[in-house]
């Protein structure tokens, strides 16, 4: 992860943060959803809403896919509207991710009492993902 890239996930949570000051907590993901697309493009952030992700057996494409919700210039973003994120949320955004071999995800939860965003990298060699936090992040960072 580059410097760069850090600084678009900065301004896509910031975008999120925005949506959740404006509209509030507990209302319905695709509204949050439809929101976040909206203050993206006020803020001149390239994304795409509902991307699909292709699943591929032995080389062959499958007829099954994945949807995210969105997706912006190498971030991966699942939305959700719930009282608490579970463990099968983020197994969600990591399969994404993998099938995807996409490094960055973000997990923004609108549920909670504040927003709740959740920075995961991808490292493939390892088949793990790390949970991005202000005190770890920067050991991530490369030129």
């Amino acid at each position: 992860m580059t410097k760069k890239d850090w600084l678009h996930v900065y301004n896509l949570v910031g975008a999120a943060m925005e949506v959740f000051n404006e509209l509030g907590r507990g209302l319905e993901e695709a509204i949050y959803q439809e929101a976040l697309a909206m203050e993206l493009s006020l803020r001149n952030i390239p994304f795409e809403r509902e991307k699909k992700l292709c699943l591929h057996y032995k080389g062959v494409p499958m007829q099954k896919y994945y949807m995210a919700d969105l997706y912006s210039d190498g971030v991966l973003i699942e939305l959700k509207s719930v009282w608490q994120l579970a463990p099968e949320h983020r197994a969600q955004i990591f399969n994404y991710m993998r099938i995807t071999d996409t490094a960055l995800g973000l997990l923004i939860n609108y549920g909670e009492e504040s927003l709740r965003c959740e920075r995961y990298l991808y490292l493939p060699e390892e088949d793990d993902f790390v949970l991005l936090t202000k005190e770890n992040y920067l050991s991530y960072i490369s030129n």
